[in-house]
């Protein structure tokens, strides 16, 4: 009588393929949703500092309702709401200059901050008549008329 060959017990686990697959497709999710969520990081920085921007402007306005200047009446030929220079965690340093006429004229200008993450390059500004513009860093469509949000200058 003979006896039945002796069977090895399959060892539990995965095998290198099957390992090697599943990185595959990691990385292609990967590859595929970390530039979404940074663009979507950096349009939420940049709804930030054009929400800062539009606070300052609406500031400017109080400002001139109680003293019928945009100018500082302290101290003439600066603005009469003070800069925000960014500090801590603005992503965008706001900075004001009255025009010409600085009893009647002022632009506002957010520029990005580097040291938050924040190109240099991105500007956006506004006036006294609500006039926007932005401008940003190499393959972002600038805009004349409003506040370009996306790459293609989508408006905000």
């Amino acid at each position: 009588m003979s006896t039945p060959p002796r069977t090895l017990p399959r060892p539990a686990g995965f095998t290198l393929i099957e390992v090697m697959i599943t990185v595959a497709i990691v990385g292609i999710l990967a590859a595929i949703a970390l530039p979404s969520y940074n663009d979507y990081i950096l349009r939420s920085k940049i709804i930030d500092g054009t929400t800062k921007l539009g606070h300052f402007r609406m500031d400017m306005e109080k400002y001139f309702l109680d003293n019928r200047t945009y100018q500082d009446v302290a101290n003439p030929g600066n603005c009469g709401i003070a800069d925000r220079p960014g500090i801590g965690s603005d992503v965008f340093a706001i900075t004001c200059v009255v025009g010409a006429n600085p009893d009647t004229q002022y632009t506002v200008t957010a520029t990005g901050r580097p040291a938050m993450g924040m190109s240099a390059s991105f500007v956006y500004t506004v006036n006294e008549r609500n006039q926007k513009t932005s401008t940003g860093p190499t393959g972002w469509t600038s805009a004349t008329t409003c506040w370009a949000v996306r790459k293609d200058g989508s408006c905000q």
